[in-house]
């Protein structure tokens, strides 16, 4: 016998189900997607400014999503996971909370989570690519732009 609260459960899910079905997935993907509070950049705009030494950009992606499908060039790998993922990124910048660093996942969800949470933990120039790299409402992503993409 199923239990009244799995049976919600499932209604709250046929329910999303059915949002996603009547406005479009990537109306409901935006509608649910966390806003970053930090300024952004496309991932063109993101790789110009790397290059150029004007930003850090850290991949903050896992591991198998790095093997995957790479890297954006001139960047930085460090797992969002791990716990001194904040120590890593201020090593990154000679503990400069004021340096601008990018932050780029799949899609923009935890980019935009991440750059809040660095937000409040006291860094000021924090910079959200929220297209990420396989692309989201924000636009096409860094991997269908064909920018270049390191894959060691």
């Amino acid at each position: 016998m199923i239990s009244r609260r799995r049976a919600l459960q499932g209604l709250v899910g046929l329910g999303a189900i059915g949002v996603a079905a009547f406005v479009g997935p990537d109306l409901f993907y935006a509608a649910i997607t966390p806003t970053s509070e930090a300024r952004t950049l496309t991932p063109p705009e993101a790789y110009d400014a790397a290059k150029a030494g004007q930003i850090i950009l850290v991949d903050i992606r896992r591991p198998d999503e790095w093997a995957s499908t790479g890297s954006p060039e001139g960047g930085h790998r460090v797992d969002l996971r791990t716990a001194d993922f904040a120590q890593t990124l201020a090593m990154l910048v000679d503990g400069n909370k004021d340096a601008p660093i990018a932050l780029i996942c799949a899609r923009g969800v935890r980019s935009a989570r991440t750059s809040n949470m660095l937000l409040e933990a006291g860094f000021t120039n924090i910079i959200d690519v929220p297209e990420g790299m396989l692309g989201s409402p924000a636009g096409p992503g860094w991997i269908r732009r064909e920018l270049p993409l390191d894959h060691s």
